[in-house]
């Protein structure tokens, strides 16, 4: 679920919200005085590279069910 760090305008308050989409867009009108925190970022980079290699190298049983796959 996305993780949207958000900031006060007027009392420069901060808060992380955990929820879908659709439920941000609904939020932020609610809230007109709470904008995005883009001093935090946009985006991570935690699922950089490819998910093969990743699972091979923490649970070497992965390439058996790779193999298998194919």
């Amino acid at each position: 679920m996305p993780t949207y760090p958000v900031i006060n305008g007027k009392t420069g308050e901060t808060r992380e919200l955990v929820m879908p989409v659709s439920e941000y867009t609904d939020w932020r009108e609610k809230n007109p005085d709470w904008d995005k925190d883009w001093s935090k970022g946009c985006a991570g980079v935690g699922e950089v590279g490819d998910w093969q290699n990743k699972l091979v190298s923490k649970h070497p049983g992965w390439n058996d069910v790779l193999r298998q796959a194919i």
